[in-house]
């Protein structure tokens, strides 16, 4: 085990280079997020390493794409909710039996675990017990700092460094005895300019009729339980602003269950599922509805006012408040250490309340000036010197092999 300190990524050591030769590096990703991080770690590692990266590992298409050789289909380690996790879980031991003798039989430079923590952990832990000096890259912090911070202490015996998206992030592994971890900045910085508006757009913004963005979540389950209340706050808010348009971009495999939702809803709503289409969305809209969750983020980043929801099962909503450690879900509440955002989470969504939040939030005023000056300061909070955070994470990674 690295007996590094915790740095954040103003650290991040630019030292001799990596060897000089092809590199091995085996990666694991279990989700959809995770596929996307790992493919931007592999191209940038790849272009950083000119002698050449040979990837082998599990991953979904776009690690396929930067040449990653999948042993299994990524998504047969990919579990949401209890139930699927208890289904699942005969499949899922024998695809990290399956890892792990992959791992050991032809050890790697380097093994990089990117997010699907209850997985990669385990993974983590086995290879560790079996491969002592194998070095190990955890990519993506556990969020300890929402619940189970004994997480970061267990996993630090088996897990050379963090590479960590949210800023403080790595003050608080290192208050809980955690790995040694580095702040490489979040995704999304990588897609500010196709985020924000040009002068064009940004009039269109502001112009009527105003664009609503509708976000109730990319879960099957989350559409379910947000479904009506969200329909609700949007019958409401067209009563009180006739012309307002609303735009709801989805995943394609979601679009049949979103188009069922919405002919529920008494209003009209445009349902995207290509990308360029839900950026081209993002550029214009004027506030947003949305589910908890990393999108929070991006309409921040975006400028764009929202208000913020979300739901869990009744049983878990019970449960979960003895063991949450923070008191927000809003991530970009989370980042700025204030209420910028306004949330109703469970007992206490209110579709009357939303929708009126949301009419101010369109129609301008204090509330929306608010959340504006705030999102303002995301960027310096959030900020990594210009560098992409996929190329942050790849010299981490680099430098683990000087």
């Amino acid at each position: 085990m690295s007996g590094d300190q915790t740095v954040s990524g103003g650290d991040i050591l630019r030292g001799d280079p990596a060897p000089a030769r092809p590199l091995d590096v085996f990666v694991v990703a279990g989700e959809e997020s995770g596929d996307t991080l790992a493919a931007g770690l592999m191209a940038e590692m790849r272009a950083l390493h000119p002698a050449g990266v040979r990837f082998r590992g599990v991953g979904g298409g776009r690690m396929q794409a930067q040449g990653l050789t999948s042993l299994f289909p990524m998504d047969e380690i990919t579990a949401m909710g209890f139930a699927q996790v208890i289904a699942g879980l005969p499949r899922i031991l024998r695809r990290m039996g399956q890892t792990v003798d992959a791992i050991v039989a032809q050890p790697p430079d380097i093994l990089v675990l990117v997010d699907a923590p209850d997985f990669t952990h385990r993974v983590a832990r086995k290879v560790r017990a079996r491969l002592p000096d194998l070095r190990v890259v955890k990519y993506v912090a556990p969020t300890v700092w929402v619940w189970r911070p004994g997480r970061a202490k267990a996993m630090a015996p088996d897990v050379n460094r963090v590479l960590a998206i949210l800023p403080f992030e790595p003050e608080v592994m290192r208050a809980l005895g955690g790995p040694p971890t580095t702040y490489v900045g979040h995704p999304l910085l990588g897609s500010l300019d196709t985020l924000r508006p040009n002068a064009a757009e940004a009039e269109r913004r502001v112009a009527s009729p105003p664009i609503v963005l509708v976000l109730p979540g990319s879960r099957r389950a989350e559409l379910v339980r947000l479904g009506d209340a969200f329909g609700e706050v949007l019958g409401r808010l067209k009563q009180r602003i006739p012309d307002v348009e609303l735009i709801l971009p989805t995943l394609p495999r979601r679009l049949a269950q979103v188009e069922e939702t919405v002919a529920r809803w008494p209003v009209p709503v445009r349902v995207v599922v290509d990308e360029a289409e839900k950026l081209a969305a993002f550029r214009i809209a004027r506030a947003a509805l949305a589910a908890s969750g990393t999108v929070t983020l991006e309409l921040a980043l975006a400028g764009i006012p929202t208000v913020a929801a979300y739901r869990v099962p009744w049983l878990e909503g019970r449960i979960v408040p003895f063991f949450i450690k923070v008191k927000t879900a809003i991530l970009p509440n989370l980042i700025l250490g204030e209420p910028a955002v306004a949330e109703y989470l469970q007992w206490h969504i209110d579709p009357p309340a939303m929708a009126e939040k949301l009419a101010g939030l369109v129609t301008g005023g204090e509330g929306r000036e608010a959340q504006l000056g705030a999102f303002a300061r995301l960027d310096a909070v959030l900020g990594t010197g210009g560098e992409p955070p996929s190329r942050r994470a790849a010299h981490a990674v680099l430098d683990m092999l000087r």
